[in-house]
């Protein structure tokens, strides 16, 4: 004869503190994102699902959590989705529903996502990798989904490359070049600086859906460094990026406003109250540290930053 075992989460704990999260995390499931009659877009995503706790309970029943939680990510996933933020956004909201002892739901998912561009120069079929980011947060009040990127791309320190202008200057004028041929040659010819690998970070969080193309969030980021980089590169396309990156030189603050104008010129109908998120790191090249610039900012406060309204 079956007897029922106690259900020990359901008790009070013996020190009453609430926990703001208790979940899952490294689950994996497919995705599938339409686009508007091609293909759909399939990758494996890696999900992080929690909810909150109070103080009263001693846990979030793990086993029969972990079952709710694999049901609603398949649920979630099953059809194809317009966008990567509404998968999270509605295991979220039907977790909150499952849950009768929690006031919050979080999903987020990362994933790795290939896009097909063309070389600078040479104009050959490539392809490069984006680290998607999207998460979601339900409460009562509502639903807020965030969608963003993390990418890579190339810097060139500007104050290095000040000493190399300097430099070549003394030089020129050492060798009796004039002074108007001097100011137009290094205009012309951009100066070496050292270069670091960068990554850019941006997302946008908002009440509901952003309403935001990845794809432009993704440009957005790309753009804000020195050049963009590509996994094939031909002469004339490693050409192309060291002469760009070194005519459009960036301290890592640079590229984070930088990304604070593309945000703002792109994205000017998201909500006051949307937050805006950018990060760049910049592993250096002749130093042992890395340097490091963020901003976390509501759009209404970034808005009137950038163009002062």
């Amino acid at each position: 004869m079956s007897h029922q075992l106690p259900d020990v989460q359901a008790t009070s704990p013996e020190v009453t503190v609430g926990l703001s999260q208790v979940g899952v995390t490294g689950v994996e499931k497919l995705v599938k994102i339409s686009r508007n009659g091609d293909r759909p877009l399939v990758f494996t995503a890696e999900f992080e699902v929690f909810v909150d706790l109070p103080k009263w309970r001693k846990g979030a029943d793990m086993s029969r959590n972990m079952e709710v939680i694999d049901e609603i990510l398949e649920d979630a996933t099953r059809e194809e989705a317009y966008r990567v933020e509404d998968v999270c956004g509605d295991a979220a909201e039907r977790l909150l529903e499952k849950h009768d002892y929690t006031s919050r739901a979080e999903v987020s998912m990362s994933a790795e996502f290939m896009r097909r561009e063309q070389t600078p120069a040479t104009d050959r079929e490539t392809q490069h990798t984006v680290d998607i980011i999207a998460s979601a947060t339900a409460t009562e009040e509502g639903t807020r989904e965030e969608i963003g990127a993390k990418v890579v791309g190339m810097t060139v320190c500007p104050c290095s490359q000040g000493m190399s202008a300097a430099r070549a200057k003394k030089t020129l004028e050492d060798l009796e070049v004039d002074e108007e041929t001097i100011t137009e040659f290094l205009k012309q010819v951009p100066q070496p600086g050292h270069s670091q690998r960068g990554h850019a970070t941006l997302t946008v969080e908002a009440a509901g859906d952003p309403e935001v193309d990845l794809n432009d969030v993704i440009d957005i980021a790309r753009d804000a460094m020195s050049a963009r980089i590509y996994n094939l590169a031909k002469r004339p396309d490693e050409d192309h990026m060291t002469y760009a990156a070194h005519s459009d030189a960036k301290f890592v603050e640079d590229c984070v406003r930088s990304m604070a104008e593309g945000v703002v010129d792109e994205f000017d109908h998201l909500e006051d109250d949307a937050v805006i998120t950018m990060k760049q790191s910049n592993d250096e090249s002749i130093h042992q540290h890395n340097a490091h610039a963020e901003r976390i900012v509501e759009m209404a406060t970034l808005r009137e930053e950038v163009t002062g309204r």
